[in-house]
């Protein structure tokens, strides 16, 4: 992955054997995925290296993520996660107040992309990391729509049509509430679809508000919808809702630029559940999108593409306390943070992208790691397979469900058993690209 960093290739391989030994370490703490003094000190120099930038390392994962990509059908799902170091060191440089205004922190909004039929995890089209100022923000009506925190939703929408268009198929955008901001709307780049839950009961042209639009509308179909635990201890449930859907014209706010259309038409489904569990709240969901909205058969897979944004969720757990434990790293200054949550990131994706493959997968091995090692991990598979047939690998080679089987073996799985799970993915990565190294280099002509 030598696009880490332009111009030095002693810095790229530095890059490449950090995002290694982060998945294979499951950690962000320097002196564990480091290893040893030495190791530590080199994960210091690449993310204080002035031919690294944030911007290159989420470069690096979008052009993998566009490879990953190619005639698929794909959700790019945003959403943000602040990292908050509150009751751990104060001597961050750099950093102004996180959410609840006192501890220093920052906040990261990625885009993650999710192949919208075999829903899997394909990887990062870009990301977006911030700190804010210190001291009160100003009166947030007067500030210009970029300046506003809220504008990363529509830059976010850009950034994923700037990555995947013209390369997917199809490229949906799917927001959870907070992304419903009108100059979202207003400005959709080409080649782009929405499907975005709404937070605002907004005026409409014909003198209703959007959340009563439907209210006479005849229901479409009853449709089971999965619903992922909202907190610990949690088990996730099945939600029988109703399902209605149209078009509505919405009304631009009086706040919106005046060269913003006066009306848009959007489709818009709403999914209800009629008999929720009593200790639980009732699933309602009201999706403004830009897909179609005629049929049952639409509106029905409307609410499908935007469950998908759930495995946003999953990388930010994996980022964090469940996984990376990126909160716990003792960098200091804001530039090296926002590096190393770049890498952080890339490395997250990496662990879900293979735990989706350990049950089998399409998708090409090429998605983690480059197709011309297909003969090298060949070697590698071969070397763990076993006597019985439930010992060897059942994958057809080069896909990710045929490597996810030799790192998971490398991990310690024996075939038998539960399925390889994160942290069983993290050990192996950690042998298995050691001993591909050593493959590599066995292979190479010696110098003359």
């Amino acid at each position: 992955m030598s696009e880490f960093c332009r111009g030095d290739v002693r810095t790229a391989a530095s890059g490449a054997w950090l995002l290694d030994r982060i998945v294979s370490t499951g950690s962000l703490v320097l002196r564990k995925l480091g290893k040893t003094r030495a190791g530590e000190m080199s994960a210091h120099r690449f993310l204080s290296s002035p031919h690294v930038t944030t911007g290159e390392i989420l470069e690096t994962f979008g052009a993998r993520a566009r490879q990953a990509s190619l005639g698929r059908r794909v959700v790019v799902a945003q959403d943000t996660t602040e990292i908050n170091f509150s009751r751990r060191s104060r001597s961050r440089r750099g950093l102004g107040p996180a959410g609840d205004g006192k501890s220093p922190g920052f906040f990261i909004h990625p885009n993650v992309v999710v192949d919208a039929d075999e829903e899997v995890v394909l990887g990062l089209a870009g990301a977006q990391i911030w700190t804010r100022e210190e001291g009160k923000v100003g009166d947030r009506s007067r500030r210009a729509g970029e300046a506003k925190e809220s504008a990363r939703w529509a830059r976010g929408t850009r950034e994923a049509a700037e990555v995947l268009v013209g390369h997917a198929v199809q490229v949906i955008g799917v927001s959870d509430r907070e992304g419903d901001i009108w100059s979202h709307f207003a400005d959709v780049p080409a080649g782009m679809d929405l499907a975005i839950r709404s937070r605002h009961d907004r005026p409409l042209e014909d003198g209703k508000a959007l959340f009563e639009a439907l209210a006479e509308k005849p229901p479409l179909a009853v449709d089971l919808v999965r619903v992922a635990p909202r907190g610990p201890g949690e088990k996730p449930r099945l939600a029988e809702v109703i399902l209605r859907a149209g078009k509505v014209r919405i009304k631009r706010p009086r706040t919106a630029p005046r060269t913003d259309p006066e009306v848009i038409e959007i489709g818009f489904v709403e999914a209800i559940e009629q008999d929720p569990p009593k200790r639980g709240e009732p699933l309602v969901w009201r999706i403004l999108t830009t897909l179609p909205v005629e049929t049952a058969a639409d509106a029905k897979e409307v609410v499908r593409l935007y469950r998908l944004r759930w495995r946003i969720e999953e990388v930010f757990r994996a980022l964090k306390r469940d996984g990376l434990a990126f909160e716990d790293t003792q960098v200091q200054d804001s530039l090296r943070l926002f590096r190393l949550a770049a890498m952080g990131l890339g490395a997250a994706v990496r662990i879900l992208q293979l735990v989706d493959a350990r049950d089998g997968s399409t998708r090409p091995m090429s998605d983690v790691l480059d197709d011309n090692l297909v003969g090298d991990v060949a070697i590698l598979v071969r070397s763990r397979e076993g006597a019985t047939a439930k010992q060897k690998n059942p994958h057809p080679q080069g896909s990710l469900a045929w490597l996810s089987w030799v790192v998971a073996r490398y991990g310690g799985w024996n075939c038998y058993g539960k399925p390889p799970g994160p942290k069983t993915m993290a050990d192996g990565w950690l042998r298995f690209s050691a001993t591909l190294c050593g493959v590599i280099l066995a292979k190479a002509e010696p110098n003359v």
